[in-house]
């Protein structure tokens, strides 16, 4: 006699969270495979139910990157959107403000950052360079994002540049 499967708890019952927490079992299969080419995974989504004044929209999404040919090889998970668990709870809470995606790109002559933030111009950035820590600040109507970008080295402010077009931000730093 053949065993049937257990059914699986879809999580829809936890204020929209079944899609945010689901499809753990097929995320780790897909870390497999990118460990062994070293590749990059993004997923991203929205979560509904959890904002109990319905005033803020969930996004979230995280890229998962092997490193294969990095200073520090490894899988890295970078996550962004303004879903974060509560610190005492655990449980998903909507922010108002969004951490944007972010890529860092090291080459012989200078260090690119690239960041997503849909909805903004240049007029709406704020950029401040602590060392080797880069903060993005930007604000437009209710499009609100921040995020920390750590830099492989220290730059002084003369050796930065920056373009945003679009939604999305450039910052060149000059070796």
């Amino acid at each position: 006699m053949a065993k049937s499967r257990p059914k699986r708890d879809s999580g829809r019952g936890a204020g929209g969270t079944g899609g945010f927490l689901g499809g753990l079992s097929s995320l780790l299969e897909k870390l497999s495979e990118l460990a062994e080419k070293g590749e990059e995974l993004r997923k991203t989504g929205t979560l509904s139910g959890v904002d109990p004044t319905g005033k803020l929209h969930g996004v979230y999404g995280f890229t998962i990157r092997t490193g294969l040919g990095e200073k520090e090889p490894g899988i890295k998970v970078e996550p962004f959107g303004n879903v974060r668990p509560d610190e005492r709870t655990g449980k998903p809470v909507i922010h108002e403000m969004r951490e944007p995606m972010v890529d860092v790109f090291e080459e012989a002559d200078h260090v690119l950052v690239v960041a997503e933030l849909p909805g903004i111009g240049e007029e709406d950035l704020e950029l401040e360079l602590r060392d080797d820590i880069l903060v993005i600040a930007a604000a437009k109507g209710t499009a609100k994002y921040r995020k920390e970008v750590l830099l492989p080295a220290a730059f002084p402010a003369g050796k930065m540049s920056r373009l945003c077009r679009n939604g999305i931000l450039e910052v060149r730093f000059q070796k």
